[in-house]
């Protein structure tokens, strides 16, 4: 017999278990989100009894009755006490549990003939799967999927039990990827993404990864096809034919509008690789202003006999960096927008069940960052569950995506499964532009062999280091610039931060602009509080200095604001940075940083920052170039009666030129206009231009307060840029507070 009568005879196998199947689709899920059996043991012995229930996905703080330490998790400070020295990175103020879920599910006997591959997408820290008291293996990744093939431990038409032991982060072993964020107090364990079985015939598509051209006009859809066909006797094959068909359909429509096929061979007991490329005949492209996605369905097997299909929603975009510039599509992009630290979120005594409730996801991550004109967020010191992303594909939000690698990151070869395995999960999603490796560090083996070995398996994304530029690696795409400014290396109040001067150019700045890569300042604003106004655990010196220490919430919230819009346009005017995102828009309330809510979280009550955040970062707009005389230290008095000259910083976003009117008004103290001039501005396409400008100040003495309020041509809001002057010498200013905007109505 040749080997080509064999290898058709062993396909004509597989085809006919398909064919048994009749018109049951070639895979079945069966989800195991829901309610499981929970508890905990100080050792590795399961439970005599379960006597807790928990919801799946979510983390062990869920868990009814609370666990027994849930306390030590959350403790709720009285007041911020300033930590920014050293201490231990995990702490064990707590006694480590092992974490055990259990789930009994029936499996029917249509399905006896079907592999069935159990999947967890997400839990922390190293699991342990147990089908029917069988060992079915121990795994330490904690943010990508794993994979467990149970078909051997189940019992068909009966209960199965499925029983998952979770282990600490004090446990977790040193050649995990990653894992250390040294502003984070605790490391809660759990299930906290999606769980399921999947049951298909003899080839399983295991993975699923859909690459974009729009350029090229194509697809590029890869798969690792898992052939779970046995090699039991010295004369089996060893390798099957599979046929394989992939067919793209506009997503709302239905409509196909492109399609593939071939074969290939599949090496049985393991895993190859595919990669074909589809073409897609007048492509429409996907943007955050117009998410336009398709959905990219590959199977195995022949059509009407499939051993196994899977899909993936995909969109048709290109995002590259040129020169000092990101483009999305060919057009010239700049990135506006915050951070996610959900890791963190999760020590949060509020947080409950919020990160896997859709709605307040969606609110807080595309409906109220969309009012603010942002595009843009990163995922920051560790990866979110899936829908997050599948929300950003379908409403337009772009994502920095980043690894949980701030301190360490393990041993190089099982950083490399998990970051490929990260790759090969999450690259589908067109919201993720960019990967982050790591944060504010440097290392070698990823930055020059592990990130350009990826840059193969996906070459349709950016890739960031963390610390590491064009001196530490080849390649650099990007850098990531972390612009702090009023803490001062030797103390605030040596070296003093003249806010709202647009031409301040430290070192880092000067650096950033020298730098031939993009600059990507994804963090700022050091300038924390908590949600009720305490300052943060990094940030009370910066109030005591600046502000004194007997002020009120709302003193400082209304401080916190101006500094960050004063910031925000600071960085925004610079014609080196080609993004901004500001820290943070979700965290742990009573931590190092802090977000800029207010009262409960789950309410999601924008405070004063975010409000003034919609005049900063809008698309389009002009802002005031001035040093603040109301809180920056050292500034002269005005003259009264003297002129003073200044310029005023237009920034336009947008890929066309805009034009509109500036309207300049000067309020004193009680809030009346003591001088207006109008005056008109062109703003060139995706540029920064500089307005020079000049006037008399009053010739009485007072605190004022002097606005900007533009207006695009052909609109109506009016977006504005404030300074607090002095003039005169005083015993004690007296300044006008402009009213909160209303941005969220």
């Amino acid at each position: 017999m040749t080997m080509k009568i064999r290898l058709v005879l062993t396909l004509s196998v597989l085809i006919i278990t398909g064919l048994s199947a009749g018109a049951k689709p070639p895979r079945t899920t069966m989800s195991l989100n829901g309610i499981w059996d929970f508890d905990q043991t100080v050792l590795s012995v399961q439970p005599l009894k379960f006597k807790r229930t928990i919801p799946v996905p979510g983390l062990v703080h869920m868990a009814l009755p609370r666990i027994e330490e849930y306390d030590k998790f959350f403790k709720i400070p009285n007041k911020a006490v300033n930590s920014g020295g050293t201490r231990l990175l995990v702490l064990t103020d707590y006694t480590p549990r092992y974490s055990w879920y259990r789930k009994k599910v029936k499996i029917g006997n249509e399905l006896k003939d079907d592999d069935a591959v159990l999947t967890i997408k997400k839990s922390q820290y190293v699991t342990q799967v147990l089908v029917n008291g069988i060992d079915l293996g121990t795994y330490m990744e904690c943010y990508t999927p794993i994979d467990v093939l149970i078909t051997k431990a189940l019992k068909y038409g009966q209960e199965n039990e499925i029983l998952l032991k979770v282990g600490d982060r004090y446990w977790l072993p040193d050649q995990a990827a990653g894992s250390t964020d040294k502003e984070k107090e605790h490391y809660l364990p759990g299930i906290w993404d999606d769980v399921s079985i999947s049951f298909t015939k003899k080839v399983r598509i295991n993975r699923l990864l859909a690459l974009p051209s729009l350029k090229e006009k194509k697809l590029t859809v890869k798969a690792k096809l898992w052939n779970l066909q046995r090699f039991d006797t010295p004369n089996a094959r060893r390798v099957d034919q599979v046929p394989y068909q992939v067919k793209v359909y506009e997503k709302k429509s239905k409509k196909l509008v492109a399609s593939a096929e071939g074969i290939t061979k599949v090496l049985r007991e393991q895993q190859n690789e595919i990669s074909i490329d589809v073409a897609v005949s007048n492509p429409h492209a996907w943007s955050p202003d117009d998410p336009f996605l398709y959905t990219v369905e590959l199977s195995v097997g022949k059509e009407g006999a499939e051993l196994d299909q899977l899909e993936k929603s995909v969109g048709m975009r290109d995002f590259e960096r040129r020169g000092k510039s990101f483009y999305l599509n060919n057009e010239k992009i700049f990135l506006r927008g915050s951070n996610i630290t959900l890791q963190r979120f999760f020590e949060d005594p509020e947080c409950g069940n919020l990160a896997w409730d859709t709605a307040w996801v969606k609110k807080l991550l595309i409906d109220m960052p969309k009012e603010l004109d942002w595009n843009s967020m990163r995922i920051c010191v560790g990866i979110v569950p899936d829908f997050w992303y599948d929300l950003a594909d379908e409403h337009g939000m772009v994502f920095q995506n980043e690894w949980l690698y701030w301190q360490v990151h393990g041993w190089d070869d099982q950083v490399r499964k998990e970051y490929t395995d990260w790759v090969w999960n999450d690259g589908s999603h067109p919201s993720i532009v960019i990967w982050d490796a790591i944060n504010e560090n440097w290392n070698d083996y990823i930055g020059n062999k592990l990130i350009p070995e990826l840059r193969v398996l996906d070459p349709t994304r950016i890739w960031d280091a963390g610390y590491m530029t064009a001196t530490h690696m080849s390649g650099d795409d990007m850098d990531e610039p972390h612009t702090y400014q009023g803490r001062g290396k030797d103390g605030i109040d040596k070296t003093p931060y003249p806010l709202g001067n647009l031409k301040f150019r430290p070192e880092i700045i000067r650096e950033l602009e020298e730098s031939s890569a993009a600059q990507l300042v994804n963090e700022y604003g050091w300038v924390w509080l908590w949600r009720d106004g305490t300052p943060s655990k990094l940030t009370t010196p910066i109030y005591d200095f600046y502000m004194g220490k007997n002020t009120t919430a709302d003193q400082r919230r209304s401080f916190q604001a101006y500094w960050l819009q004063c910031e925000t346009e600071w960085l925004r005017a610079n014609r080196s940075i080609a993004g901004i995102l500001a820290f943070c828009h979700l965290t742990n309330n009573y931590g190092y940083t802090g977000d800029w809510f207010v009262g409960s979280i789950k309410d999601l009550s924008p405070g004063p920052t975010l409000q003034w955040f919609k005049h900063c970062f809008a698309p389009t707009t002009v802002f005031l170039n001035l040093t603040d005389e109301r809180y920056a230290k050292g500034q002269p008095v005005h003259e009264p009666g003297s002129y003073l000259s200044f310029s005023l910083a237009g920034v336009n976003d947008a890929a066309k030129a805009k034009k509109g009117k500036v309207t300049l008004k000067l309020l004193n103290s009680k809030g009346e206009s003591v001088f207006t001039d109008n005056i008109l501005v062109d703003l060139a396409a995706s540029d920064r231009v500089e307005i020079p400008y000049a006037f008399s100040l009053p010739k009485q003495s007072d605190g004022y307060l002097l606005v900007s309020e533009f207006v695009e041509n052909g609109q109506t809001e009016k977006l504005m840029s404030r300074r607090y002057l002095k003039v005169g010498k005083q015993d004690q200013y007296i300044f006008f507070e402009l009213p909160v905007p209303n941005v969220f109505n």
